[in-house]
């Protein structure tokens, strides 16, 4: 009786300690489909014992989670959103994590001049004067609201836009998959795109602009606005993030022997 008593006493004691280090974290869906994610949360739940339970959503439907409370920690990919979540007293601070860029997507042989655009302006602007079919995530995401603010600088809104600008309301991948279907240009992070199956004919058409940098970012929860997030399990895992070995990690994730993402964490927020 004394033995099955500690027996049952030693599991819930097991199940309790498995409970405290589980955390809550929302992430964009490009972070998610680039795979990086598969290599990340098995180090970490070896390295510092945390089970990190993704949200995959866009960076939009991201920080509202975090404005509600309903996750610990955010990364996401959208700086003046960040910086305003910060600033209205939903996060406590923004770090920086890491970085890749966007690349613009679309059938190689439809307008072959976009790869010498002098930037991704001029070729969003060559697409709408073609009326060539573009697919836009019109999601809120990190990816959306780049594109929007680049369809800005190109002079254009896309509010005004004919049947050839199709919004999805979607995820990377499903904004990949039917700009895939369709012949359409799409804007997608790089890691996103390298990670897609179903390439379908298309390529990049266009690349390398600064104004398609994408950094990515870590936003721990407020706790002085949501007493119960678990600030000090999100300190932890914050401290790993910015580590070399999760340097080494995500430096040295490929395909193809490209890499998706570059290390770029300060050694304080």
């Amino acid at each position: 009786m004394i033995r099955l008593f500690f027996a049952i006493f030693l599991s819930l004691t097991a199940t309790a300690v498995a409970a405290q280090d589980n955390l809550r974290m929302a992430v964009t869906t490009s972070f998610h489909n680039s795979g990086l994610s598969d290599v990340l949360l098995p180090a970490i739940r070896q390295d510092i014992g945390i089970e990190v339970q993704l949200l995959v959503v866009g960076t939009g439907q991201a920080l509202k989670l975090g404005q509600a409370g309903d996750v610990d920690a955010i990364l996401v990919h959208s700086r003046a959103a960040e910086v305003a979540f910060v600033a209205d007293g939903f996060g406590s601070h923004r770090r920086e994590i890491m970085y890749n860029d966007f690349v613009l997507i679309g059938p190689v042989d439809t307008l072959p001049d976009l790869g010498k655009s002098a930037g991704i302006t001029q070729a969003l602007q060559q697409v709408a004067k073609a009326n060539a079919p573009f697919v836009s995530r019109g999601d809120d995401s990190g990816t959306h609201k780049t594109e929007l603010r680049l369809w800005q600088d190109a002079g254009l809104a896309s509010e005004g836009f004919g049947p050839w600008y199709k919004p999805v309301g979607a995820g990377m991948g499903a904004a990949l998959n039917t700009a895939a279907g369709l012949g359409a240009y799409v804007l997608s992070d790089r890691a996103s795109w390298l990670n897609f199956g179903n390439k379908s004919g298309l390529g990049i058409v266009f690349e390398g602009d600064p104004a398609l940098f994408n950094q990515y970012a870590f936003l721990p929860v407020s706790a002085a606005r949501h007493p119960h997030v678990r600030s000090a399990l999100v300190k932890k895992l914050e401290a790993w993030l910015t580590s070399p070995r999760a340097a080494d990690l995500i430096n040295g994730y490929q395909i193809n022997g490209e890499a998706l993402f570059t290390f770029n964490a300060s050694d304080k927020p």
